[in-house]
């Protein structure tokens, strides 16, 4: 890999060349004999113009160069929401134009315009009047909603409901008909089309949605139609709305610590609720073995002996979402936990991709004679595989720090370490010889 001024030369390079190579396309585009006189994609040169491009409003991605370098993604994406709902990025029309470009672009800026979900997972958004005069805010979302991810999907509420005080709407007041349609075909979603990322109890579900303040409605994705909550005023089909299912089961519900961490980060306000949802939406324990697929093998359970020692740190090889493990433990477990494979956790988030680290606590086995040895390397643990009767102890989990605070879990308490015994020797230096390691 080029460094240096070398890197710049290079990038140079290859911008030029893909210029050489765009002229060439349009040229042999202008000879007629294709369905177009000129290359069909367009061509963005960053983030900004990825999202002006997706979605617009026009200008949009200068005003996203200008506020991007002082802000995250999450802050950035509220800001430019509220600045085309204020009418500060031009005219684009009445309250519902206003709106529906404000919630496309954010979600734009929130997947940094490499999803279909700003264009295709939005069906429309609309203004609609409630019984007593009042209005609230309505997002129909579609299947392709789902390539944004469940805190991305939920953000797009979240920032709705900023953009839908900024017009003066009021808040959606959802009917415990609407709720308990939401259960219903959450339900039949499961049982006829395929599961969802977080099983989550009934009254979760109808907690969520008697909170929301905004309305989170679909167009028809599947063909199935419930059989209770039919023909309900505001719910314009009997059939599942598998966008609207997924933003309210995998993202407003199963993210919710995460996405109440950014609500917080953002100082909005309305959104504490969110923390009763994360509590009663997660998964501890063994109900975490509802989600195993048959045939996968199951290393330990939570919080069991012989599992799994949770250790805090990195290594070269490991970081966000990918978790070291003593690579003896990947000859002993015969292959089914190799270089890359993706393990289902129970903290810090979903799961996370296994990669060999030689430095932790390797396991201990029990061999067929009743001896117990502690397997420290790859060839002592393929000369003691024919041998081993049992695992007694799956060895460390290198987790990061970064882990837990990506997902806005509390850390869970460290086993004794290497760490903890060399801050406890430091500490006894400090204590009896002053601090002289000499005399210590």
């Amino acid at each position: 890999m080029p460094s240096g001024g070398r890197l710049k030369d290079y990038e140079l390079s290859l911008m030029e060349r893909f210029e050489e190579l765009l002229a060439l396309a349009k040229r042999a585009r202008s000879r007629g004999l294709d369905p177009e006189l000129f290359p069909e994609p367009g061509v963005a040169y960053d983030m900004a113009d990825l999202v002006e491009g997706m979605v617009g409003p026009s200008g949009v991605a200068e005003r996203i160069r200008e506020l991007a370098p002082g802000m995250g993604k999450d802050r950035l994406a509220l800001r430019i929401a509220e600045e085309i709902a204020s009418g500060a990025l031009g005219p684009l029309g009445g309250p519902e134009a206003r709106a529906e470009q404000a919630i496309r672009t954010a979600l734009a800026i929130l997947t940094e315009g490499v999803t279909a979900a700003p264009v295709q997972g939005i069906s429309c958004v609309r203004v609609r009047e409630d019984r007593d005069g009042s209005s609230h805010l309505a997002i129909y979302y579609a299947g392709p909603i789902r390539s944004a991810g469940g805190t991305d999907q939920a953000l797009t509420v979240v920032i709705a409901d900023v953009v839908r005080k900024l017009l003066g709407l009021g808040r959606y007041v959802a009917t415990e008909a609407e709720a308990r349609r939401f259960v219903e075909e959450i339900r039949l979603y499961e049982k006829e089309v395929a599961r969802f990322q977080y099983s989550v109890p009934d009254a979760t579900i109808v907690k969520a949605v008697m909170n929301l303040p905004v309305e989170v409605n679909g167009v028809p994705t599947e063909p199935v139609e419930v059989s209770f909550f039919r023909d309900l005023p505001r719910v314009e089909t009997n059939r599942l709305r598998g966008g609207a299912l997924l933003v309210l089961n995998d993202g407003i519900i199963g993210r919710a610590k995460k996405v109440l961490k950014v609500v917080e980060e953002l100082g909005l306000e309305g959104w504490d609720w969110l923390g009763e949802l994360a509590s009663s939406s997660s998964s501890e324990g063994e109900k975490i073995l509802d989600e195993v697929i048959a045939g996968r093998p199951v290393f330990s359970l939570p919080d069991r002996p012989g599992g799994f020692r949770l250790r805090y740190g990195r290594s070269r090889n490991t970081g966000l979402a990918a978790v070291g493990v003593h690579p003896a433990l990947m000859v002993l477990l015969k292959g089914f936990l190799a270089v890359g494979t993706q393990l289902k956790l129970e903290v810090p988030g979903k799961g996370g991709i296994a990669v060999p680290v030689d430095g932790l606590e390797p396991p201990v086995v029990k061999l067929k004679d009743g001896s117990v040895v502690r397997v420290e390397d790859v060839g002592q643990a393929r000369a003691l595989a024919k041998d081993v009767d049992k695992v007694l102890f799956l060895g460390d989990l290198l987790v990061s720090y970064g882990d837990f605070l990506y997902n806005n879990k509390e850390l869970l308490p460290s086993g004794y370490v290497e760490e903890w015994w060399a801050q406890e020797v430091l500490k006894a230096i400090e204590e009896g010889f002053g601090g002289d390691l000499a005399r210590a």
